[in-house]
Formats: C-alpha cells, sequence, structure tokens
C-alpha cells in the first residue's frame, strides 16, 4: 500500500473486513482476498451550480472543495457508496446545500456579505459530508455571477449614479459662479459710490489726478519701447 494510501480487504467467504489496511507490505490469500485500495489524501475538487438568490435571480456559483475520506469508514464507504464515493456524493450534497444557503441572501447580499455566505455554506456542507464518512478540508466560493439581466441592471445603475454626480458637480459650479458674479457686482457699485463721493468732495481735483496717473503711466510705458525717439523741442534736426 502506497504512501496515503488505504486498502480495504474483500474475502471471497467473509465479505468486506472491517480492518483497513495500513501503508506498507502485507500478505494476502490469492483468489480468496482482493484489496481495494484508496487515496486518504487532501484531493481538490470543483463544483459548478446554478441556483436562484432570495429575489429569484440566477447565480452561477462554483464551490472547491478539498476532501478525504476518514480512514476508520472506508469499509462502509466502499459497501454502501464503492470507490467512486466523491462522484457520487460532493456533487448532490454541494447542489442541494449551495440552493439552500443562497436562498436565504438577495443577490446584492451575496456579493456584499460574501463570506458569511462562504462561511455558511462551509459549515453545512462539512456537517453534511460527515454523515457519508468525508472530511471536508477547505470550502471556498471561487466563481460568483449573476444572469445577463441582473448584470445589465447594475450597470445602468452605475451609470446613472454617475450622471446624478456629473449634474451636482455642474449645479455646485453654477451657484459659485453666480455668488462671484454677485460680489463682483458688489465690489463695482461699492468703487462707484466711493468714486462719485470723492467727486463731490473734491470736484474736478480728482479727475486732474487721475489724467496725471494716465499720464505718468503712458510715459512710462513708451519709455520702455525701443521703437520710440525723443527730439528735442523747438531745434531743426535733419
Amino acid at each position: 500500500v502506497d504512501a496515503g494510501h488505504r486498502a480495504v480487504i474483500f474475502d471471497r467467504f467473509r465479505g468486506v473486513q472491517d480492518t483497513v489496511v495500513g501503508e506498507g507490505t502485507h500478505f494476502l490469500i490469492p483468489w480468496v482476498q482482493k484489496p481495494i485500495i484508496f487515496d486518504c489524501r487532501s484531493r481538490p475538487r470543483n463544483i459548478p451550480v446554478i441556483t436562484g438568490s432570495k429575489d429569484l435571480q440566477n447565480v452561477n456559483i462554483t464551490l472547491r472543495i478539498l476532501f478525504r475520506p476518514v480512514t476508520a469508514q472506508l469499509p462502509r464507504i466502499f459497501t454502501s457508496i464503492g470507490e467512486d464515493y466523491d462522484e457520487r456524493v460532493l456533487p448532490s450534497i454541494t447542489t442541494e446545500i449551495l440552493k439552500s444557503v443562497v436562498a436565504r441572501f438577495d443577490a446584492g447580499e451575496l456579493i456584499t456579505q460574501r463570506e458569511l455566505v462562504s462561511r455558511q455554506v462551509s459549515e453545512d456542507l462539512t456537517e453534511r459530508a460527515a454523515t457519508f464518512g468525508l472530511i471536508l478540508d477547505d470550502v471556498s466560493l471561487t466563481h460568483l455571477t449573476f444572469g445577463k439581466e441582473f448584470t445589465e441592471a447594475v450597470e445602468m445603475k452605475q451609470v446613472a449614479q454617475q450622471e446624478a454626480e456629473r449634474a451636482r458637480f455642474i449645479v455646485e459650479k453654477a451657484e459659485q459662479q453666480k455668488k462671484a458674479a454677485v460680489i463682483s457686482a458688489e465690489g463695482d457699485s461699492k468703487a462707484a459710490e466711493l468714486i462719485a463721493n470723492s467727486l463731490a468732495t473734491a470736484g474736478d481735483g480728482l479727475i486732474e489726478l487721475r489724467k496725471l496717473e494716465a499720464a505718468e503711466d503712458i510715459a512710462y510705458q513708451l519709455s520702455r519701447s525701443r521703437n520710440i525717439t525723443y527730439l528735442p523741442s523747438g531745434q531743426s534736426v535733419l
């Protein structure tokens, strides 16, 4: 018997023996006894299931299971189920448990509470498999998708949310521009009021002051230009 394997002995006179033979070399009675070898190491298996959620959405789920038989129960497994126990037991109990658990959640909850769903499936499936003499070392949801209608509805919802965010941004921008225009208008009104008060107080003196300031600014700008030449007044220049 190779490492990681066990043997169940079938005797032509006494039937399946209750004793499980371990690893190593053993002696058998030719023609009378026959060994049936079982792999007792953990083996992976992917099981796809199509089921429905609480809100009647189609759900495609793939469950990955690491399983192995209980060594002491190998004679019972061979007698009641057969050598291909994994083919006969795992697909049926996995489908049963997944349909039961998924039906408790809405489609949205299957996404947001995936860890809870996975834990519930693992607990229920481990308990169910134990009745058949199987140990589940790991159970995990590796694939979870929904029907075409639900996927399209989710995409449309996301687009609508993006459009709503864009519209809200445009409204906020318009409000800010409106406030800026009001502030600018208030500033212009205040400036006009101050100028009017100054004219009433100083008369033409304020206007003359503004003229001098403008002339000074023009002279400064002209002095920096290279295309302008200044000539002395009152002299003849060739």
